[in-house]
């Protein structure tokens, strides 16, 4: 867990990695419950019997659903200790670049890429969030996520 005390702070960060969040586990459990949210109950997420003849030998988690445990990673790995309120302000990009194997561990990587000043002592944050999975060299996410944060 990285704290960042002064939100100001960040201006001089940008560039770095800010921090990297412990693992998580996707579960059929979870991959179920997130069908169950967005009606996407493609056999290739929900359906273990015939995924284990698939081209993956077993579900695979959705693709958003990586990208949804966003929120997860970043406040298990970041701290915002003078800010009143976050918001989620979206995304410039967003690759999936491989898999995610039901029993998948994840974890995700932040390096700041830009911080502007915005209206009400705001500032807008872009970070680039790498995911990885435990035991692969590929990433499995990559996007670039843009959050405002207020003092």
């Amino acid at each position: 867990m990285r704290v960042i005390s002064r939100l100001g702070d960040l201006k001089a960060m940008v560039g770095e990695e800010l921090a990297v969040s412990t693992w998580f586990v996707v579960d059929q459990r979870r991959i179920n419950q997130f069908a169950d949210a967005t009606g996407d109950h493609q056999w290739i997420h929900i359906d273990p019997e015939r995924a284990a003849s698939g081209p993956f030998g077993a579900t695979i988690a959705h693709g958003f659903l990586t990208l949804s445990m966003l929120p997860l990673f970043i406040q298990d790995a970041l701290r915002f200790e003078d800010v009143r309120m976050s918001v989620n302000y979206g995304l410039n990009r967003v690759r999936f670049t491989s898999p995610v194997p039901v029993g998948s561990e994840l974890r995700a990587r932040f390096r700041l890429v830009g911080v502007e000043e915005v209206a009400n002592q705001g500032l807008q944050v872009t970070m680039e969030a790498t995911i990885e999975r435990k035991g692969s060299d590929k990433p499995v996410c990559v996007a670039e996520t843009i959050s405002r944060r207020y003092v």
